[in-house]
């Protein structure tokens, strides 16, 4: 058997190749929408991709699917009970897909959406044990998929968790210990609230350490596992639906377009928004004004989707180099309209220092010092709600970066106004998206809450 696993840091998302050797027969399960790595390890290993299974319609990213069936040819797969409107093979519970030695079983596990399915992988027919199953968002790492994504779209929180419980308890629990478990996603993902920076465990260990699993009765499981969720980014619910529908394939290979500074000032006037994947640092030295901060070096597409709407064109200033992987990272959560990138950006800013903007970053102490001199002080926790009740700056109130465009009326844009996150990464997006939407005096601080709150080293 020929199993990989490629994992994602910046979207926390696992994606795996299965395949067996005597008949070069392979699946790619859950893959990204650049797909040329699946393609190019199949083809070193001697594999045909002949099946592209999804354990569900994800919500964090769009899919590869489309891009993976109409390069190999492949079938696409879903559960019995997804409605997909491209050609897909309906996939029944206990349903067995034989590669040659290597078997796959699919196992309906609702809870996280109706649709999710896990996949046990037998690396031989008859063995006693799998060699693993691959759970999606039904189990993680240290957690559980949450109920609650749906809730927008018609489906109850509780009804989902009800399903949920049932499908770990008597799909997935009764598997040997021994079974590895391979996730859709790990730490940092928004699909739960306690995923673990492990990429694998075993059905073993999570029954003796996963908290969701330790629920001694079907209620504590529900208030345990819809208590306390991240707010999920705006284009969740965007890709969960885009996820069934028949689309444009992306090609990664393909550059955005160059744009002069007229061409990209007739896109900005015609409402095109401009994303600046600099460091913050870089970003606070000088930037054009208008511009949305999003660092490529972090999660660039989680953060760019939640304070960019989705309905929107999108202009990029990137450092030189940078600009195809700017534009397929927010291809990877459907966000296509990159109409191009800003030709030499630092010549233009040189160019025309008028158009420039510095953006006010302040270290801890420096906060602390001039805190009492900034008046009638707004300070913004841009972190989740799970953070801020673990502990904030005193005096400030809880606006999660994804909220603030939504919530961004509930602040003063008149009022001096200082953010901060835990490291200085989100307080840079959501200053910026701030101060675009007319907040003249927006400062973040440098180190966030992890610098105001460090400990004093003694001399």
């Amino acid at each position: 058997m020929i199993f990989n696993q490629y994992y994602l840091d910046c979207l926390s998302h696992a994606s795996y190749l299965v395949g067996d050797e005597t008949t070069g027969r392979a699946v790619v399960v859950d893959p990204r929408r650049d797909i040329n790595e699946y393609v190019d390890d199949a083809a070193e290993a001697g594999l045909t991709i002949e099946l592209v299974l999804e354990t569900h319609f994800h919500a964090d990213f769009l899919s590869g699917h489309l891009e993976l069936a109409e390069a190999t040819g492949a079938e696409i797969g879903f559960s019995s009970v997804a409605e997909t409107e491209f050609p897909s093979r309906k996939l029944a519970d206990g349903e067995k897909i034989p590669l040659g030695e290597v078997t796959l079983e699919i196992l309906h596990t609702p809870g996280h959406t109706p649709e999710s399915i896990s996949i046990v992988v037998w690396e031989h027919a008859d063995d006693e044990i799998p060699y693993g199953v691959l759970t999606g968002d039904t189990l993680f790492i240290g957690d559980v998929g949450r109920p609650d994504l749906l809730a927008s779209i018609g489906f109850s929180r509780d009804e989902l968790a009800e399903k949920l419980y049932d499908s770990l308890h008597n799909k997935l629990m009764p598997l040997p210990d021994a079974t590895r478990v391979y996730p859709a996603h790990g730490a940092g993902s928004a699909c739960g609230k306690n995923l673990s920076t492990d990429t694998w465990s075993t059905m073993g260990e999570q029954k003796q350490t996963n908290y969701a699993l330790l629920a001694p009765d079907r209620q504590t499981f529900i208030d345990l596992v819809t208590e306390g969720q991240p707010p999920a980014p705006d284009y969740f619910v965007y890709d969960a639906i885009l996820n069934r529908k028949d689309r444009d394939l992306l090609d990664e290979t393909a550059m955005p377009t160059a744009l002069t500074l007229d061409e990209f000032d007739r896109a900005v006037a015609d409402g095109a928004m401009i994303v600046d994947g600099r460091d913050p640092e870089e970003f606070a030295r000088g930037h054009l004004t208008g511009s949305i901060n999003v660092g490529l070096n972090g999660r660039y597409a989680e953060f760019a989707g939640s304070v960019v709407p989705s309905d929107v064109d999108i202009v990029l200033v990137v450092d030189d180099g940078f600009e195809l992987e700017a534009k397929n990272r927010l291809a990877r959560i459907g966000f296509d309209r990159v109409v191009g990138h800003l030709q030499s950006p630092l010549t233009v800013m040189e160019a025309n220092p008028e158009r420039v903007r510095r953006a006010s970053r302040l270290t801890a102490a420096e906060f602390d010092d001039r805190r009492a001199d900034l008046g009638d002080l707004q300070l913004v926790d841009v972190r989740n709600q799970g953070e801020f009740k673990l502990g904030t700056i005193p005096g400030a109130v809880n606006i999660p970066v994804g909220q603030i465009p939504a919530r961004a009326g509930e602040l003063d844009p008149d009022k001096t106004t200082v953010v901060f996150c835990a490291g200085g990464y989100r307080s840079s997006v959501a200053a910026s998206s701030l101060r675009q939407s007319g907040f003249d005096d927006v400062s973040d601080i440098l180190g966030g809450y992890g610098a105001w709150n460090r400990p004093e080293v003694p001399a």
